[in-house]
């Protein structure tokens, strides 16, 4: 393979020129003689055959061809310096990368919270959020495809290597639209026995797992069903009278405020859902144990 003739030296000069404006200013910041940036820049443009710089009075101004290869140039150096600072961070300990798993039921704001906290100290590290459904949170834990899961539901896998912990529990509550035809039964039969609700279709959300066996919570038995990839959507298709659902409380509560979505009362109510966060034991990583800690006292 040939040399290129573009190095990190290169690159490193015309940003010092482009930024001080001058080749003096620029060889005093990088702590070299005027003439060796020009013989460098010079040399630069011999091999591309193109002009870089042009004089404005005093000033070296960039030509389009010089702003373009430093504008490309100046993601070189950016790499360049992260592959450092993370060959650093591995050396000492330090993982350049968590990723992140999340159960698409939890509250992810507080979440977020606590990744912001962990990153003020710890910038070099890289963090990948995804969300997943239910045992698919775990599949992606046990296939190695992320490092934490969040909000993951009961049971806990029978899987070595894996410890979880809970963080929390979660309320849900069965809801209509307020122009679904089951509101004006319930207006007159106030509380209903599941059985009731047997010939109106449910809207649920499908399980993320790929490889095993998917499973619900709360499912409507009986019921035709409706099936949608995202909390999100499913509310949507709540509000638009396509199917009643479970929704997380906290999910439902500012659409009952409103009047969009009514509570269902049932003689039986979902019992509160305990929700895990997990991790393989033999993940050493000082920063998936940093964010841990963090993670664990906001769902204390």
């Amino acid at each position: 393979m040939n040399t290129p003739p573009i190095s990190i030296e290169a690159l490193l000069v015309l940003d010092a020129i482009d930024h001080r404006g001058s080749y003096a200013a620029a060889a005093e910041q990088l702590n070299k003689v005027p003439s060796a940036l020009s013989y460098i820049v010079q040399k630069l443009e011999e091999q591309l055959n193109v002009t870089l710089f042009v004089r404005q009075g005093r000033r070296a101004v960039l030509t389009p061809a010089g702003k373009h290869l430093l504008v490309e140039g100046r993601k070189v150096l950016f790499a360049i310096n992260a592959l450092s600072e993370q060959t650093q961070t591995i050396a000492n300990g330090w993982e350049p990368k968590i990723r992140i798993a999340c159960d698409s039921i939890i509250d992810i704001k507080p979440i977020f919270t606590g990744i912001q906290g962990f990153l003020v100290e710890h910038e070099n590290i890289e963090i990948d959020v995804q969300e997943e459904v239910m045992n698919g949170t775990w599949e992606a834990l046990i296939d190695d495809r992320v490092d934490l899961v969040i909000g993951a539901p009961a049971p806990i896998p029978n899987q070595k290597g894996i410890r979880a912990i809970k963080a929390g529990q979660l309320e849900s509550v069965l809801v209509v639209a307020k122009s679904h035809a089951l509101t004006k039964q319930q207006s007159i039969k106030q509380v209903m026995q599941p059985s009731d609700l047997t010939k109106y279709r449910s809207v649920i959300v499908h399980d993320s797992s790929q490889n095993e066996i998917p499973w619900s919570v709360n499912v409507i038995e009986g019921s035709q069903h409706f099936f949608v990839s995202s909390v999100t959507q499913k509310i949507a298709a709540i509000i638009a009278g396509i199917g009643i659902g479970h929704l997380p409380k906290y999910m439902a509560q500012p659409y009952i405020k409103t009047g969009e979505l009514v509570i269902i009362e049932l003689t039986e109510q979902p019992a509160p859902q305990d929700l895990y966060m997990a991790w393989k034991i033999a993940n050493k990583g000082k920063g998936l144990s940093k964010l841990k800690d963090i993670l664990s006292k906001l769902a204390s």
